[in-house]
């Protein structure tokens, strides 16, 4: 939690990042084996693979489509991993205060009107009870 003299726009903690050697090895490794997987998927584009050109039999257009669909999928799991490390080892963890907003704030109400009007007035429990039953009832 936020600390008593904090104002909004402060910065209540800062952690440096770690910039781990692994993390960046990773990363790199990472990031060869996806531009293999782009060329590949560019390749594949390229050569028709999907496109029914040149093939003949409906079984190997399929497995062709599946075959570049896996190529796509393993490109966005592994820019996945790459962000992931990215941002786990290399981003500082920042919280920042905000300012909390109460209820009645974001349903427009007026300050003195939070509480609401009650029930318990004997001349307004009348008059209440009198509108909800007819409608049409005036004062």
């Amino acid at each position: 939690m936020a600390s008593e003299g904090s104002t909004y726009g402060d910065i209540h903690r800062y952690e440096p990042p770690r910039e781990s050697t692994a993390a960046a090895v990773g990363i790199v490794l990472l990031t060869i084996i996806q531009v293999g997987l782009v060329g590949l998927f560019t390749y594949g584009m390229i050569a028709g693979w999907a496109s029914g050109i040149g093939t003949t039999l409906t079984v190997r257009l399929i497995e062709a489509n599946m075959f570049m669909g896996g190529v796509l999928t393993a490109i966005f799991i592994d820019l996945s991993f790459i962000m992931l490390l990215y941002r786990k080892e290399f981003l500082p963890d920042v919280m920042i205060v905000k300012k909390r907003r109460r209820k009645w704030e974001d349903l427009y109400i007026r300050q003195e009107d939070v509480d609401g009007t009650t029930m318990a007035d004997g001349d307004k429990l009348a008059e209440t009870f009198k509108r909800a039953v007819y409608p049409y009832y005036k004062k």
